[in-house]
């Protein structure tokens, strides 16, 4: 059984959650009202409908329940606009209670039945009585939740160490898994402050080419290794992974760099390699 659905967020850059277009006539930029744990939501669809197979559903599609209204948009401004109030007040209210948190954001559902106030802390935080007291400021349901480092950075934004807006603030909607091994796979310095975001952790970019090096570290000869050039045998020394070169030494002060392609460890294949070459040109 095949099901209608298109992507959602509920904010710039935010995840994306598929529902069901409910038979509704949905298109690009729409924005919708949906019915999500945290109440009535408004949403904005960023995909074309699509067809999902019923064994490619993680769980039941939640139906989308109608296109949003001028009334409702206008409701989401309003929720809007009331954010930096919300954000004073809660500052000065962590202060009164000497809480060490950072907030980030906050946001009303659609309906203003519960109030959210998103913050970072390297420690559990006892918030109850902050809790209570904003009930009493908002005389609404309040939710206190506890972001990880990178989606903190994410909602406070910055400049990387490229000198370019990080990528979370630009274009990237989930954090993908990045480790030291991906570091080390691309010879990258093991320095913290040369592979380390503004938000204390690794680099988000240090993902996006390890396949490649991967690839090409497979294909390419170990240092110390001996291999074979058009100018004889000799010693891999250095490797240059971005420019896909190695350099050789052959003794004394001679040292040679040549592109991947015309180094082989076997003469044999190096000869297979120069007779290829010689029919493209």
């Amino acid at each position: 059984m095949l099901y209608k659905a298109v992507a959602i967020q509920f904010n710039y850059l935010g995840k994306k959650y598929y529902f069901s277009t409910n038979n509704l006539e949905l298109k690009r930029k729409d924005y919708v009202i949906v019915d999500t744990v945290r109440g009535l939501e408004l949403g904005e669809v960023i995909s074309d409908v699509i067809e999902l197979r019923e064994d490619e559903l993680v769980s039941p599609l939640k139906p989308i329940l109608r296109l949003a209204s001028p009334e409702d948009i206008e409701k989401f401004k309003i929720n809007i606009s009331d954010q930096e109030r919300i954000k004073e007040v809660t500052k000065d209210l962590i202060l009164k209670h000497r809480l060490d948190m950072k907030l980030l954001n906050s946001e009303y559902t659609l309906d203003r039945s519960k109030l959210i106030i998103y913050f970072t802390s390297e420690g559990r935080v006892d918030f109850r009585e902050l809790v209570k007291d904003l009930a009493n400021e908002f005389h609404v349901r309040i939710e206190l939740r506890q972001v990880g480092a990178r989606d903190g950075a994410k909602v406070i934004g910055g400049i990387g160490p490229c000198g370019r807006q990080t990528c979370c603030t630009t274009f990237l909607r989930e954090f993908e898994p990045v480790s030291i091994k991906m570091a080390k796979t691309q010879n990258l310095s093991l320095n913290p402050a040369n592979i380390s975001g503004l938000c204390g952790k690794l680099l988000c970019c240090i993902r996006y080419e390890n396949e490649n090096y991967k690839n090409f570290k497979a294909e390419t000869p170990n240092i110390n290794s001996l291999v074979w050039t058009q100018d004889g045998q000799g010693k891999v020394t250095k490797i240059n992974y971005s420019e896909q070169s190695v350099t050789v030494h052959f003794g004394g002060d001679e040292y040679k760099t040549y592109h991947m392609n015309d180094v082989a460890q076997n003469k044999e294949d190096l000869d297979i390699e120069n007779q290829l070459s010689d029919l493209e040109d």
